[in-house]
């Protein structure tokens, strides 16, 4: 079945929108009413009469620090990057165009409620005023921002796209038509050396009796910048933004805050559908009944050499959402909450809650799909929820497999309330964690019993850095900001306490065969298990561990499925003394060939490098670069430091991990600290380009200033937007 035409089109560059006179009069006065300072470290604080203006402000503030940024990540959630990247991103465009629908993100904009469509207006307005200011910006795609493209999001997390088990690579064979493609589509699995921790901390526990929030994302760097909004309608929060997002992902206010972590919770399931074509048309059958199936026109633009190709592309739909691929001569539909107007009103409103009941209250709008939340307020209150929007499913399907969809027993039920979810608020030990694991380990032994709970609301197993959280939380009895902060840099990687000894165990068996290795066994019986600058054991460890089995590096997993611990240990109870051995034979001959020897202390390795800001770094090991200690959570770490060989480099470059991190105390007046991988600024030329970026590899934080106060006691700049 031929399912695409092409044709050519110009460039759209060439019919850029130009900002007429009546919209760059209403730029024009709402800029007159915010103010931003740039405090000391270029953080922007913005303040505006309404919420609106502080809206405005924020998008007008993002855009000076990365407009390439804030325009990239709307040009993905529009199915817009084969435009910018070539035929290569034709079928990720497609599968986002098939489960984001931009018509109906235009309808939800125009119903939107009054107070949300004025946030709206000025998101669009500061984007759109900053381009008028600096004409020699030139957008790679997008030249006028609209109103509508918050909706997009569903949640705040760009990668936030769930489908199930479908690939990319399947979506493409299913809706190619036979076409004959010569290249593979690299998946986009879950990297699982990303994630988050959140801690929070109850009075009972703190020196100050006061409660204690860490807010630890472990992202690509920097991907979201600091910065703070207030207003004169009760608007106050300070924290990390996702480029071109109007909202504080993972923030606090004068009252509260919250930690975002990600996990495995089933929120979109895939069907096989049983498909009849009958008299030239599709149907598929439902409950004994043939329904039509639904087809729908969807062009995708994608680049090539100086032209714009379009492909127009007839998607198939059943009751349960589109038809993403085929298998074994069946239709594979997905069904998925992948955007939604309801996602944005809770991302905004929690903004402005007041403590833990208007949290929970944001709560009940069951409209996150991607994350967990650790909450911490100044009453006190501590809490955890896994997950938000989980719909409600028969028992007796294994929901991480595609499931029968000719019947009605396996259609969601609606949603469990929150109530019905695996959360636990101010628990007996005083604190809570996440690390991406398991929820029945969030507050140690008094944590939510999983025998409690559905398989498919928690199918999130351990992880070693779970394991290192439960163990160090309890170790302190008086938590200060400055000892959260230690303990969040913990630096013990737990999965090599379970690795390293089935490594000494298998070249004790055959010590004979492997005469150069005694050196380096040597060294590693020695072990701490704790990383540093200087450990030479860190740098054989983490090289090693690279090569063993992947599987246990899967932190993500699905119900039924054994987790990353148990992995692990098995792994290490059963591989044989070759499999242990040989990949530390390969480490040490790579490295000697790379660096002269094998002797190569970590820091003198693993490097932290801002060389450009492109969004795709370049790498150099001829350039300056900063000694981190701190390696990947993957093995346990708490603070993450994902880096790897690039290309053209021997020594290995962080990437993702610790991006914005902060610790923060809800005492009569807000306390913080914070610190960014390199600095707000992803202009070069600017000195905030990476002034945080040593005191980040040495873990020192700076003073968060929330207080107007203390801002104009360090002010950089301060001006309007425009001047």
């Amino acid at each position: 079945m031929k399912r695409f035409l092409l044709f050519f089109i110009l460039p759209t560059t060439l019919f850029a929108q130009k900002f007429n006179a009546t919209e760059i009069s209403r730029y024009q006065a709402q800029a007159k009413k915010v103010e931003i300072i740039r405090d000391h470290y270029g953080v922007a604080h913005v303040y505006g009469k309404t919420d609106a203006d502080a809206v405005f402000g924020l998008l007008y503030a993002q855009c000076e620090d990365d407009f390439k940024r804030v325009e990239l990540n709307y040009v993905e959630k529009l199915g817009r990057l084969a435009e910018l990247k070539g035929e290569r991103e034709i079928y990720n465009d497609l599968l986002i165009k098939l489960l984001i629908d931009s018509t109906e993100a235009i309808s939800d904009y125009e119903k939107s409620e009054p107070w949300m469509k004025k946030l709206l207006n000025a998101y669009a307005d500061g984007v759109n005023y900053y381009l008028y200011k600096n004409p020699k910006v030139k957008p790679a795609l997008l030249t006028k921002f609209k109103p509508w493209y918050p909706y997009l999001w569903t949640d705040g997390s760009i990668g936030a796209i769930s489908t199930a088990d479908i690939t990319v690579n399947e979506l493409r064979n299913f809706y190619s038509g036979g076409e004959k493609i010569g290249y593979e589509i690299e998946p986009k699995p879950i990297d699982h050396q990303t994630g988050s921790n959140g801690f929070a901390f109850a009075p009972k526990i703190t020196a100050s009796g006061n409660a204690i929030l860490y807010i630890n994302p472990h992202t690509t760097f920097y991907f979201r910048p600091e910065i703070q909004m207030t207003s004169q309608e009760g608007l106050n929060v300070y924290g990390a933004v996702t480029w071109g997002q109007f909202f504080m992902y993972q923030g606090f206010n004068e009252y509260c805050g919250w930690m975002h972590t990600s996990n495995n919770v089933d929120v979109s399931d895939s069907y096989i559908e049983k498909i009849t074509k009958k008299d030239g048309k599709l149907y598929y059958e439902y409950d004994g009944k043939l329904l039509p199936v639904k087809e729908k026109q969807i062009i995708v633009k994608y680049k090539s050499g100086n032209e714009l190709i379009t492909k127009n592309i007839t998607a198939y739909y059943t009751n349960h959402g589109p038809v993403m691929a085929e298998r074994e001569g069946k239709w594979i539909s997905l069904s998925s909450f992948n955007r939604s107007p309801k996602s944005l009103v809770q991302s905004w409103v929690r903004t402005k809650a007041k403590g833990f009941e208007d949290y929970k209250k944001a709560m009940d709008i069951k409209a996150n799909t991607s994350n967990n939340t650790v909450f911490a307020d100044n009453k006190g209150n501590i809490a955890y929820w896994h997950g938000n929007y989980i719909p409600i499913r028969d028992t007796k399907y294994n929901w991480s497999k595609a499931v029968d969809g000719s019947t009605s027993a396996t259609a969601w039920k609606g949603l469990h309330p929150v109530s019905e979810s695996v959360h636990s608020y101010n628990p007996e030990n005083g604190w809570l964690q996440n690390c991406n694991s398991t929820p029945f380990s969030a507050a140690g032994k008094f944590s939510p019993k999983k025998a409690d709970y559905p398989l498919y609301m928690a199918p999130d197993g351990e992880n070693f850095r779970g394991i290192n959280a439960v163990r160090v939380l309890d170790l302190e009895k008086k938590y200060t900001l400055d000892k959260v902060i230690e303990t969040g840099y913990n630096r013990n990687l737990s999965a090599f306490e379970v690795l390293i000894p089935a490594l000494l165990k298998a070249y004790d068996q055959k010590e004979s065969e492997y005469p150069n290795l005694k050196e380096p066994i040597d060294l590693l019986k020695k072990w701490d298990f704790q990383s540093s600058t200087s450990s030479i054991a860190t740098t054989l460890a983490v090289e090693w561990a690279q090569k063993l089995s992947s599987d246990i590096q899967k932190v993500y997993v699905d119900q039924g499925e054994e987790d990353q611990v148990e992995k692990t240990k098995q792994f290490a109870l059963e591989a044989s003394t070759d499999k242990l051995l040989t990949p530390l034979v390969i480490t040490i001959k790579e490295l000697e060939t790379k660096f002269g020897k094998w002797q190569l202390p970590w820091g003198e390795i693993n490097r932290l490098q801002r060389l450009t800001g492109n969004v795709n770094e370049n790498f150099d090991d001829q350039k300056e670069s900063i000694a981190v200690g701190f390696a990947s959570a993957l093995w346990g770490q708490l603070p993450s430091f994902n880096s790897r060989a690039m290309p053209g480099t021997n020594k290995r470059y962080g990437f993702s991990g610790n991006s914005f991190v902060c610790a923060v105390e809800f005492g009569p007046r807000i306390k913080a600290k914070s610190i960014l991988a390199g600095g707000v600024s992803g202009n070069v030329n600017s000195k905030h380009f990476k002034d945080q970026a040593q005191n980040y590899a040495e873990g020192k934080f700076k003073d968060v200033l929330f207080y107007k106060e203390d801002v104009l006691k360090h002010v950089e700049r301060r001006y309007q937007p425009g001047e």
